[in-house]
Order: structure tokens, then C-alpha cells, then sequence
């Protein structure tokens, strides 16, 4: 298994300082080790039918579930979480294996 995946999809809420909570994403990321990747974008199709609303992806990498288990209770992420949801008007989160069936190529 190549490690764990924590998957976060959110839409924010209008008027929510969006460029603010990317920059603290993105320092809460760098600052923690336990993470060991971070790669984030934004719906490019803005196709409310498939996307559901949801505007952004954020996709943090992890070498197992117990290092997620401590990532949601590290003291970091729980103030950063309390701001984040207070932007967002929806949320989704999934953590599963990761699984390459195909590697990109130069």
C-alpha cells in the first residue's frame, strides 16, 4: 500500500475569505510533518450536476490511518478546522488506501 489519502471537497460561502484559508491550508501543510503531501485545486467544469456545488478539492497525503487519526487531533488542525468550517457552506471528507493502477509518464 502506498499510504493514506485524506480527500476534503468544500464549497465556501459567499463573501468567505477564501485566499486566507488556502494560504493557512497551505502552512498548516508545510508545518506538519505527518503530511506528507499536499495538492489542492479548483472545479475547472463547473458542472453543479456532477460536482454537486462543491468548488474546491484538497488532497493530503499520509504514510498510514493512525498518522490521520493524529493529524485530526493535532492541536494545528483542530484551530484550522474550527476557521475552515466556519467559511464553508458544505463539506466532504473521505480517507482511503491509495491504490496506483497507472503511473504517469513522462
Amino acid at each position: 500500500m502506498a499510504g493514506i489519502k485524506h480527500l476534503v471537497m468544500a464549497k465556501f460561502k459567499e463573501g468567505a475569505a477564501v485566499e486566507q484559508l488556502l494560504l493557512d491550508m497551505k502552512k498548516l501543510a508545510l508545518e506538519l510533518d505527518i503530511i506528507k503531501s499536499f495538492e489542492w485545486g479548483e472545479d475547472v467544469m463547473k458542472n453543479d450536476k456532477y460536482s454537486h456545488g462543491f468548488t474546491h478539492t484538497f488532497i493530503f497525503m499520509f504514510d498510514s490511518a493512525e498518522d490521520v487519526a493524529a493529524y485530526m487531533k493535532h492541536p494545528r488542525h483542530v484551530e484550522y478546522g474550527k476557521k475552515f468550517r466556519a467559511g464553508t457552506e458544505k463539506i466532504l471528507a473521505v480517507d482511503f488506501p491509495t491504490v496506483i493502477d497507472k503511473i504517469a509518464t513522462a
